[in-house]
């Protein structure tokens, strides 16, 4: 059986080594190229020998025949890349911000610089296969979704959609401390971390700009007001995000439940709980929990969604992007179930 040839562009952060970690055992892919310029030289399986059975070299440039590449480096650092990769006949997907956004000067705004292709924005294909099934299986370039988008707007697209709520919504969102990446900072180090909460980007997050863009397309073009305010937990991975939303009329909590289990009847990476679900539940998965509940006395929806932000926030979900593309199974590589405890 033909085996797809995949390389990862800067393998050394989370999202990268996670990306390598799924893909080791897809039975359709061979993992054949890896990058990272500071490790340029060594082995992947020397420096972290938890993928002791990746003996593969990291270099400084993708090697060899590479059907998909997959861009692991912060935004900004990668965008100009991507023509370069596609002109190969490369399939293109980017984990980074670079290419989720339609307006070149949200970029300006909310990353300080300025898109160096911006005629691709147009054509990349935003990569929540909930959503864009049929545009991610014939797209070149696919735009990851941010880990805080892909769980406030798989929580909120189904009342959205079905007109339940107004166009406005408040996100409580919780991450743990790997959504901030491998390079240390004073608030991700242990003990700055450890029996702490907090609050950050309070309104200002980049993330916003992608979750009002998506939610603005599920409600039909109407331009939602989104109040978003993150936190970090002391905890290695996982998002809950809560949501809330003011009703347009009077539903009952069995009605709305009974809507999101019609929307995501066929998504075989989203489940609706019958209980308000634990980051746990996610961890080392691609699946996103959801549990919406009608807060009847103050005529509120609220919305419950957890998934594992470096697998279906980041790796996982690029993965299932990669198989539809590749017109492999959707779930191929990604049926693990999570670890306890």
């Amino acid at each position: 059986m033909k085996k797809y040839k995949a390389g990862i562009i800067n393998v050394t952060g989370y999202a990268g080594l996670e990306l390598a970690r799924i893909l080791e055992s897809h039975p359709s892919v061979e993992l054949c190229s890896v990058t990272g310029r500071s490790l340029a030289g060594k082995k992947l399986s020397d420096v972290f020998p938890y993928l002791h059975r990746l003996d593969l070299p990291i270099t400084e440039n993708l090697e060899g025949q590479v059907d998909v590449a997959f861009l692991a480096l912060p935004h900004k650092e990668g965008a100009a890349l991507v023509p370069a990769l596609l002109e190969k006949g490369m399939r293109v997907i980017d984990i980074s911000a670079d290419f989720r956004l339609k307006d070149p000067a949200l970029y300006q705004a909310w990353y300080g610089f300025e898109h160096p292709c911006p005629g691709l924005l147009e054509e990349a294909v935003y990569g929540l296969p909930e959503l864009k099934r049929k545009d991610i299986a014939g797209a070149r370039l696919v735009a990851n979704p941010g880990c805080y988008p892909t769980s406030a707007i798989l929580g909120l697209v189904p009342a959205f959609k079905s007109d339940l709520i107004e166009p406005s919504a408040i996100i409580d969102a919780k991450s743990g401390l790997s959504g901030s990446g491998r390079t240390p900072t004073v608030k991700t180090i242990f003990c700055e971390a450890d029996e702490d909460v907090c609050a950050y980007s309070i309104g200002t997050h980049r993330h916003q700009p992608e979750i009002v863009q998506e939610l603005c397309r599920a409600s039909g073009g109407v331009i939602p007001r989104v109040t978003f305010c993150p936190h970090l937990v002391p905890m290695s991975r996982g998002i809950l995000s809560t949501a809330y939303a003011r009703l347009k009329q009077p539903v009952t909590d069995e009605e709305v439940k009974e809507i999101y289990r019609q929307f995501y009847k066929d998504e075989p990476f989203v489940k609706v709980t019958a209980e308000p679900p634990h980051t746990r539940y996610t961890r080392g998965t691609n699946m996103c929990f959801i549990y919406p509940v009608v807060d009847a006395l103050n005529e509120q929806l609220i919305v419950i969604s957890c998934i594992d932000n470096l697998v279906k926030g980041a790796a996982g979900q690029a993965v299932q992007d990669m198989n539809i593309m590749l017109g492999l199974a959707e779930t191929e590589g990604l049926e693990a179930m999570a670890t306890l405890p």
